[in-house]
C-alpha cells in the first residue's frame, strides 16, 4: 500500500499528462486549457502569467493592475502600470462551470495564468469553450 502512494504522489503515471506544474501546486490548480484556476477558496495568485502561443512570456502582478474591463466586442483589457495588456477570443466571459469565468477570476485573483491558443487548438474546441486568439502587449 505504501508503494502505491509513492507511486501517486511522486511519479506520473504514462496515461497522466505533463502540465508543467509541481505536485503540490496541481492539487490545487485546474487547467481549464486556456486559463489555470485555483481551487481553494481563499487561494490567491501573485502574478498573472500571459502565455503567448511563439512562447513568450509576461508576467504581470495582480497588485498592479489598475482596471480590468471586459467587452464583448473587444475582449478583456488590462491596465498594469500605464500599460495595456488585451486579451481577444471567444467566451471569454462565458462560464465553464458554476462560478467559473475568465473575466471573473481575473477580477478575484484567482487566475494564475493564461494561454494563447494556437489555431488548431482554436478550431478543435467545442463552442461553449473559452478560447484566447490573441495576446497583446
Amino acid at each position: 500500500m505504501t508503494d502505491n502512494l509513492l507511486q501517486r504522489y511522486l511519479h506520473r503515471s504514462p496515461e497522466q499528462p505533463a502540465t508543467g506544474v509541481a505536485p503540490a501546486e496541481a492539487e490545487t490548480l485546474d487547467d481549464l486549457g486556456a486559463f489555470g484556476w485555483l481551487r481553494g477558496v481563499r487561494e490567491r495568485a501573485v502574478m498573472l502569467e500571459l502565455r503567448k502561443k511563439d512562447g513568450n512570456i509576461l508576467a504581470v502582478g495582480y497588485a498592479w493592475l489598475d482596471r480590468v474591463e471586459f467587452d464583448p466586442s473587444i475582449g478583456i483589457t488590462l491596465h498594469s502600470g500605464g500599460q495595456i495588456i488585451r486579451l481577444q477570443g471567444r467566451h471569454l466571459n462565458g462560464e465553464l462551470r458554476p462560478q467559473v469565468r475568465l473575466f471573473q477570476g481575473i477580477c478575484r485573483h484567482r487566475v494564475p495564468w493564461v494561454q494563447e491558443a494556437d489555431q488548431l487548438a482554436s478550431l478543435a474546441t467545442n463552442g461553449t469553450r473559452t478560447v484566447i486568439e490573441k495576446i497583446e502587449w
